[in-house]
């Protein structure tokens, strides 16, 4: 919408998706990285022609990104409380590490979890690393969260198990199709979902 004097919204978000990606190297995953993935989108977009008023807008968008409050969704809090009980949690998370830990603090979920890991990039020896360094193996953990490209493959390729739970908001960039005849993987509808597949995981 603020640009709507230089491009249409499909040619906006096309170049925003573009210059992420070529951004990802630099800034990395986070709020922040975005915040000045869209500013470089606006000045290129206007040919630099973009007001200070709509670079504010923009900026101030992105303060407000990182201050919006975080909400854990329904039955997360009790899944975690119930999972707890049974294993370690470690916490694997990518972005910037300032933004990261102050979601973690305002969730009130921190107290569930033996570790966290805050990471540049989910990859197969990222898992193998982190694991291994609480003590385990990638092969006898499980890994839960909403993006198959970061989340599910790079467990599995890991040798540990995945579960995916969905998101109706994914981005382009995590976006890949989920292994589904993968013996160590399970998609399920939600977190709650998590402790009776580890029931099915133990007594196998």
């Amino acid at each position: 919408t603020l640009l709507r004097d230089f491009a249409d919204p499909n040619a906006v978000e096309a170049k925003l998706e573009e210059v992420e990606r070529r951004n990802l190297a630099v800034y990395g995953y986070g709020a922040k990285g975005f915040t000045l993935s869209m500013m470089e989108t606006a000045l290129e977009v206007s040919n630099a022609a973009v007001s200070p008023r709509v670079l504010r807008e923009i900026l101030d968008a992105g303060r407000e990104m990182m201050r919006h409050p975080h909400e854990p969704l329904p039955g997360v809090a009790e899944a975690l409380e119930q999972l707890s009980r049974r294993a370690r949690l470690i916490l694997v998370t990518k972005g910037d590490l300032f933004h990261q830990e102050m979601k973690l603090a305002a969730s009130g979920l921190g107290s569930h979890f033996s570790g966290v890991e805050i990471v540049s990039e989910k990859t197969p020896e990222t898992y193998a690393r982190i694991f291994a360094r609480h003590g385990g193996r990638a092969e006898d953990a499980v890994m839960a969260g909403n993006s198959v490209r970061s989340d599910i493959l790079p467990m599995l390729d890991a040798g540990g198990y995945a579960a995916l739970i969905p998101y109706p908001l994914v981005w382009s960039h995590e976006a890949a199709d989920p292994p589904a005849d993968h013996p160590r993987f399970r998609q399920l509808d939600s977190l709650a979902e998590l402790p009776c597949w580890l029931q099915e995981i133990a007594s196998a």
